[in-house]
């Protein structure tokens, strides 16, 4: 009993820190989000025709950007503007989550 206790604190910790480290930083991700205001507006509430970005889940944002990054959704303007690394990625989709 004492041995599982001990994995599952274990576990528990782990997970923990892999969701912790897995976190986007909403005042860096302003920063970055700049670029992206042409296009969806500078509190990314939309230009039409291209979406709002405020209030996105940020595991949606994230899979977004990646998915331009890698091609699996086509657009080639998106696609130039995806190069960046995941932690780009979190800050700026935990800067766009933040909006109301």
């Amino acid at each position: 009993m004492k041995k599982l206790t001990i994995l599952l604190a274990a576990c528990s910790m782990v997970a923990f820190a892999t969701a912790a480290s897995a976190g986007g930083d909403a005042a860096a991700g302003k920063a970055k989000a700049a670029a992206c205001a042409g296009c969806h507006g500078a509190n990314g509430e939309g230009v039409a025709p291209n979406p709002k970005l405020t209030g996105i889940p940020e595991d949606k944002f994230v899979a977004a950007m990646k998915a331009y990054k890698d091609g699996t959704r086509a657009n080639p303007i998106m696609k130039s503007f995806a190069g960046g690394s995941d932690q780009d990625f979190a800050d700026m989709a935990a800067y766009y989550a933040s909006l109301k």
